[in-house]
């Protein structure tokens, strides 16, 4: 064979592994073409699958404060103003609660500028992790049957760190209670009964810690400073 015609034979080789491999070449990226094309068209099916099946927001804890709610008061021991007053202001509180005692004194500060204005009532809340608040509660609506109930909450609150039965009926004892009576109140199914009504009265509200504040129905939550009380009790005044 002359070397022209190995060399027309060797080029219609070469050619010819070209045109294959090109062939090859074309169907292999035809099959990932279509297997992409696939896998677009089985993840478009899947999202909206994904997207209801997807977690609803958190609800919202505790009360709403853009809505006013009732919060019933009847029997609450009260300070400030009467049931007329132009502004009710309930709290929701644990005597066990470092937060609730920090926040008397922003409740003093309320009082003494708004004078009868603004009626500061007191709910009972001891919550569940406060063992040692039931009894302080018992105390002081103990307490309230002989109208010396603030009284007893200013000892209880100013002595936090002494929540102890022994405690309480030498506070009795200094506010001028009959303190058998108050010994007996205390752990009374009655006085029981008083401050668990109010524990379903927050629950019945959604306020799950302490303080807890509604004012004229609005709810506030925490040991807020005077001047969050005071924007919200102005709004309140300047309805009335």
């Amino acid at each position: 064979m002359s070397n022209g015609n190995a060399l027309i034979i060797a080029a219609i080789i070469l050619g010819g592994n070209i045109l294959f491999g090109s062939y090859l070449l074309v169907g292999s990226v035809d099959r990932a073409s279509q297997e992409i094309a696939t896998l677009g068209a089985s993840l478009a099916k899947a999202a909206p699958a994904a997207k209801a099946a997807a977690p609803a927001p958190a609800p919202r804890r505790g009360p709403d404060p853009a809505k006013a709610y009732t919060v019933n008061t009847k029997g609450s021991p009260s300070k400030g103003g009467d049931a007329t007053a132009a502004v009710t202001l309930v709290e929701f509180s644990d005597f066990q609660c470092p937060f609730c005692s920090r926040v008397t004194g922003t409740l003093d500060m309320i009082e003494n500028t708004y004078g009868d204005k603004v009626r500061i009532v007191f709910k009972h809340l001891p919550l569940r992790m406060h063992t040692r608040a039931p009894l302080a509660h018992a105390a002081s609506e103990a307490a309230n049957r002989q109208g010396r109930f603030w009284e007893m909450h200013d000892l209880i609150f100013a002595n936090q760190r002494e929540l102890t039965e022994a405690k309480y009926i030498e506070y009795a004892g200094k506010i001028g209670l009959d303190v058998d009576r108050f010994k007996k109140d205390m752990k009374s199914a009655s006085v029981k009964a008083r401050v668990d009504a109010d524990v379903a009265e927050a629950e019945r509200l959604g306020v799950t810690g302490t303080p807890g504040f509604f004012v004229n129905g609005y709810f506030l939550s925490g040991a807020k400073p005077f001047s969050e009380f005071k924007r919200v009790i102005d709004a309140q005044l300047a309805k009335s």
